[in-house]
Protein backbone atom coordinates (compact mmCIF):
# COMPACT_ATOMS: atom_id res chain seq x y z
CA UNK A 1 0.00 0.00 0.00
CA UNK A 2 1.64 3.47 -0.82
CA UNK A 3 1.94 5.58 2.45
CA UNK A 4 2.28 9.49 1.83
CA UNK A 5 4.27 10.46 5.15
CA UNK A 6 3.74 13.90 6.21
CA UNK A 7 7.23 15.55 6.84
CA UNK A 8 5.91 18.02 9.30
CA UNK A 9 3.73 15.76 11.52
CA UNK A 10 5.24 12.21 10.86
CA UNK A 11 1.85 11.18 9.97
CA UNK A 12 1.17 7.92 7.95
CA UNK A 13 -1.55 8.99 5.39
CA UNK A 14 -2.32 6.37 2.51
CA UNK A 15 -2.70 7.57 -0.66
CA UNK A 16 -5.37 5.30 -1.48
CA UNK A 17 -8.14 6.58 0.60
CA UNK A 18 -10.09 9.33 0.55
CA UNK A 19 -10.23 12.17 3.83
CA UNK A 20 -12.42 13.93 5.20
CA UNK A 21 -11.84 17.86 7.26
CA UNK A 22 -13.06 15.70 10.73
CA UNK A 23 -10.38 13.14 10.32
CA UNK A 24 -12.17 10.20 8.76
CA UNK A 25 -10.73 8.04 5.86
CA UNK A 26 -13.23 5.90 3.58
CA UNK A 27 -11.60 3.16 1.15
CA UNK A 28 -13.92 2.43 -1.59
CA UNK A 29 -14.37 -1.06 -2.49
CA UNK A 30 -16.74 -0.99 -5.45
CA UNK A 31 -20.36 0.42 -4.58
CA UNK A 32 -19.38 -0.51 -0.94
CA UNK A 33 -16.32 1.38 1.12
CA UNK A 34 -14.64 0.47 4.81
CA UNK A 35 -14.32 3.41 6.87
CA UNK A 36 -12.52 4.43 9.91
CA UNK A 37 -10.35 7.32 11.77
CA UNK A 38 -6.95 8.48 10.35
CA UNK A 39 -3.65 8.17 12.20
CA UNK A 40 -3.66 11.75 13.33
CA UNK A 41 -7.06 11.19 14.79
CA UNK A 42 -6.23 8.66 16.75
CA UNK A 43 -2.54 10.22 17.77
CA UNK A 44 -4.87 13.72 19.23
CA UNK A 45 -7.38 11.62 20.97
CA UNK A 46 -5.07 9.52 22.89
CA UNK A 47 -5.35 6.09 24.00
CA UNK A 48 -9.18 4.84 22.95
CA UNK A 49 -10.82 3.09 25.57
CA UNK A 50 -14.35 2.59 24.20
CA UNK A 51 -15.93 2.32 20.16
CA UNK A 52 -19.85 2.94 20.50
CA UNK A 53 -21.45 2.46 16.84
CA UNK A 54 -24.58 1.34 16.73
CA UNK A 55 -26.12 2.34 13.36
CA UNK A 56 -26.05 -1.09 11.45
CA UNK A 57 -28.56 -1.45 9.15
CA UNK A 58 -29.40 2.65 9.62
CA UNK A 59 -29.17 4.81 6.16
CA UNK A 60 -27.26 7.94 6.78
CA UNK A 61 -26.29 10.72 5.04
CA UNK A 62 -22.80 12.43 4.54
CA UNK A 63 -21.75 14.25 7.85
CA UNK A 64 -24.21 12.19 9.75
CA UNK A 65 -22.58 10.84 13.60
CA UNK A 66 -22.17 6.87 12.81
CA UNK A 67 -20.78 6.62 15.99
CA UNK A 68 -18.36 7.80 19.05
CA UNK A 69 -14.80 6.93 20.09
CA UNK A 70 -13.77 7.37 24.09
CA UNK A 71 -10.72 8.08 24.89
CA UNK A 72 -8.69 8.57 28.29
CA UNK A 73 -8.56 12.40 27.35
CA UNK A 74 -11.83 13.04 25.39
CA UNK A 75 -14.68 11.82 23.60
CA UNK A 76 -15.69 12.49 19.55
CA UNK A 77 -18.13 12.20 17.83
CA UNK A 78 -16.99 9.95 14.14
CA UNK A 79 -18.99 11.32 10.82
CA UNK A 80 -20.18 9.15 7.56
CA UNK A 81 -17.41 10.67 4.97
CA UNK A 82 -20.17 9.97 2.53
CA UNK A 83 -23.78 8.90 2.40
CA UNK A 84 -24.69 5.41 2.79
CA UNK A 85 -26.27 2.34 4.85
CA UNK A 86 -24.24 1.13 7.77
CA UNK A 87 -23.50 -3.02 7.27
CA UNK A 88 -21.30 -3.65 9.40
CA UNK A 89 -19.56 -3.03 12.59
CA UNK A 90 -15.54 -4.23 12.95
CA UNK A 91 -16.85 -6.59 16.05
CA UNK A 92 -12.93 -6.80 17.31
CA UNK A 93 -13.07 -3.45 18.52
CA UNK A 94 -15.53 -4.51 21.10
CA UNK A 95 -13.47 -6.83 23.02
CA UNK A 96 -9.65 -4.32 21.94
CA UNK A 97 -10.67 -0.79 21.00
CA UNK A 98 -7.18 -0.07 20.77
CA UNK A 99 -6.40 -1.20 17.88
CA UNK A 100 -7.84 1.92 16.53
CA UNK A 101 -4.25 3.17 17.94
CA UNK A 102 -2.35 0.44 16.64
CA UNK A 103 -3.84 0.15 12.73
CA UNK A 104 -6.33 3.23 12.10
CA UNK A 105 -6.15 2.31 8.70
CA UNK A 106 -5.89 -1.66 8.86
CA UNK A 107 -7.57 -3.57 11.83
CA UNK A 108 -8.65 -0.63 13.76
CA UNK A 109 -10.99 -0.06 10.61
CA UNK A 110 -14.61 0.64 12.16
CA UNK A 111 -17.89 0.09 9.40
CA UNK A 112 -17.91 -1.13 6.33
CA UNK A 113 -21.10 0.83 4.24
CA UNK A 114 -23.27 0.58 1.08
CA UNK A 115 -22.32 3.97 -0.79
CA UNK A 116 -25.89 5.83 -1.98
CA UNK A 117 -23.66 8.42 -2.96
CA UNK A 118 -20.53 7.48 -4.17
CA UNK A 119 -20.28 10.80 -6.21
CA UNK A 120 -19.77 12.55 -2.79
CA UNK A 121 -15.97 10.77 -3.06
CA UNK A 122 -15.09 13.68 -4.94
CA UNK A 123 -15.90 16.15 -2.24
CA UNK A 124 -13.26 14.49 0.07
CA UNK A 125 -10.04 15.02 0.64
CA UNK A 126 -6.46 13.20 -1.22
CA UNK A 127 -3.52 12.06 0.84
CA UNK A 128 -1.59 15.12 0.10
CA UNK A 129 -4.60 17.32 0.63
CA UNK A 130 -5.33 15.79 4.28
CA UNK A 131 -1.36 16.34 4.85
CA UNK A 132 -1.69 19.74 3.98
CA UNK A 133 -4.59 20.40 6.43
CA UNK A 134 -2.68 18.28 9.39
CA UNK A 135 0.60 20.12 9.04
Amino acid sequence: MAQFVSKESDMNIPENLKFTKDHEWIRPEGDEAVVGITDYAQSELGDIVFVDINTVGETLSQGDVFGAVDAVKTASDIFMPVGGEVLAVNDALEGAPELVNQSPYGEGWMVRIRMTSPDELDTLLSAAEYAELIK
